[in-house]
């Protein structure tokens, strides 16, 4: 049975109710979420083997985020505690033509002074067989970016499978190094790649002829083809790259689809027009959860990805980081079974 593991940043999110502005009203509704986490949750969901590894302050906040994961069946076991604060991030969720809006306190973190040695690898790998992190972690500090290639290497050297979410955040690169100087160095150590257009871009310096603006609302479905066979060539480690895209025809209505190609043959997913969306803030790591689970799931790789899109799907329609779905649940979409009715 598969056993993955992820690493990265947890934070405390802070959300305006509803699709209130920033104290409009005088609360906000905190709840736990980070990238890599929230695929550690969605695979516990799903019934898989997982772990989660972080390092968390050693207060009754990083004790309550404990908790919620151990809630989830998420194997915390590796997760190290030490003096420091929790990252918080603040939303405005968006509305109609009304983008929704992240303010990020995550400098000074207890992850954010982790340095490379912190983490004891390979025990935390012993028995695993695939690890997941992301674009994020590397970039709020040098210190998590070393210490997210320490595990790369060890992972490859322990011959896990590597996924990495390439995850560009312009407004985490701080500490004097920009993206494509780390991430160009990390993506030697990956075998699976999880990405948009403009992670490729600006996370590795890669853009098809045919690339367009991420801004434009219709997709080339050709310049995916493109930029998926020019990322293997540049990277021959890489043995497949999975790429989301997303039609943002408002902050409540995306149009939402992905392919995947193995080097060989390339796969596009069915594509869900998703209205009315409840929160969208975790969707892709949704994605990476779905993506994860099917590879190690299912004979074919046209499964698995559209397994990963209609979680994914799914989660658009839930509250909060974590996408609280069922495999059943991710099934029956897939199945054609997206009507919304009552089930009795």
């Amino acid at each position: 049975m598969a056993r993955v593991i992820t690493f990265g940043e947890i934070m405390l999110r802070l959300k305006s109710p509803g699709y209130e502005r920033f104290f409009q009203s005088p609360s906000l509704e905190a709840t736990f979420g980070g990238g890599e986490a929230n695929v550690s949750v969605s695979l516990a969901n799903y019934g898989m083997d997982t772990a989660f590894v972080t390092v968390l302050p050693q207060n009754d906040i990083g004790q309550a985020c404990l908790r919620e994961l151990r809630g989830f069946g998420v194997d915390v076991s590796h997760i190290v505690r030490r003096e420091g604060r929790m990252g918080i991030y603040y939303l405005e969720t968006g509305a109609v033509q009304r983008p929704s809006k992240v303010i990020y306190d995550r400098a000074g973190s207890a992850i954010c002074e982790a340095k490379p040695g912190d983490i004891d690898w390979k025990k935390a790998f012993a028995g695993a067989t695939w690890f997941h992190l992301t674009g994020i972690t590397p970039a709020i500090s040098q210190g998590a970016a070393d210490l997210s290639l320490e595990a790369v290497k060890t992972a490859k050297a322990m011959g896990l499978h590597v996924s990495c979410d390439l995850n560009y955040r312009k407004n985490l690169w701080k500490y004097g190094k920009t993206a494509d100087r780390v991430m160009t160095e990390l993506v030697k150590y990956v075998d699976t790649v999880i990405a948009n257009e403009e992670d490729f871009q600006k996370s590795l310096l890669l853009k098809a002829e045919s690339a367009h603006s991420v801004e434009e609302g219709e997709l080339n479905i050709e310049q995916y083809k493109a930029i998926a066979r020019l990322a293997m060539d540049t990277y021959p480690n890489i043995q497949r790259v999975a790429i989301t895209l997303r039609e943002s025809k408002s902050a409540n209505h995306n149009d939402w689809s992905a392919c995947l190609f193995n080097g060989k043959d390339f796969f596009l997913s069915r594509k869900y027009r998703i209205t009315d969306i409840v929160d969208r803030v975790g969707g892709g790591d949704s994605f990476g959860g779905g993506l994860i689970y099917g590879l190690n799931t299912y004979e074919d790789e046209q499964t698995a990805l559209e397994f990963a899109v209609a979680a994914s799907c799914l989660k658009h329609t839930i509250g909060g980081d974590f996408n609280r779905v069922s495999v059943s649940e991710v099934e029956s979409l897939m199945k054609g079974s997206g009507s919304g009715r009552v089930q009795r």
